[in-house]
């Protein structure tokens, strides 16, 4: 059986039992060296102050989250960000992408990002942006999303002492 997106509904964004499952995957994710905004060891009260700032601003309706389920399982998640003035409220961000590694290569990331892109186009965005974090090798995953690299930030991301990173910027068209 193949993993299954789901839109997270706002009010949903305040369950007790996904707020658990999305710590756990994102501790799993970085504790596995996945590129989501922490370094392992997953310092999980920081990675718990992150998830509830974010699925505050989901259940305020601002920002939208998707999840791939494998049973009950969540076993990934992403979610569209507004950034900026409402000049930019055609298009979001994506941020927070990560398949707990037992899941990876097995496809879910596809389903992920396909089922991210169907939510973007639900709420009538024209294309997605994201960055990734150098050295990692996504950028060739994101191409087989749709995604083109259009920027580079050098350096930007400090992993450790002596150990910067390029931000890398992709975006995806959505029409």
């Amino acid at each position: 059986m193949m993993p299954v997106f789901e839109a997270v509904a706002a009010v949903d964004a305040a369950d007790p039992a996904l707020r658990q499952a999305l710590l756990q995957l994102w501790v799993d994710v970085t504790n596995a060296g996945g590129a989501v905004g922490f370094t392992a060891p997953a310092p999980a009260d920081a990675v718990a102050a992150s998830l509830d700032a974010a699925l505050a601003r989901v259940a305020d309706g601002p920002d939208a989250l998707g999840v791939v389920r494998d049973g009950e399982q969540v076993v990934a998640m992403g979610f569209l960000v507004v950034r900026g003035s409402p000049l930019c409220r055609h298009w979001r961000t994506v941020l927070r992408v990560m398949v707990h590694p037992t899941h990876q290569g097995t496809g879910t990331g596809l389903v992920l990002m396909q089922g991210l892109h169907d939510l973007g186009r639900a709420l009538g965005l024209e294309h997605l942006q994201l960055t990734v974090r150098d050295g990692h090798g996504l950028e060739a995953f994101y191409a087989r999303s749709g995604y083109s690299v259009v920027g580079r930030h050098p350096g930007a991301v400090r992993v450790g002492p002596g150990d910067d990173r390029d931000e890398v910027m992709l975006v995806a068209p959505l029409r």
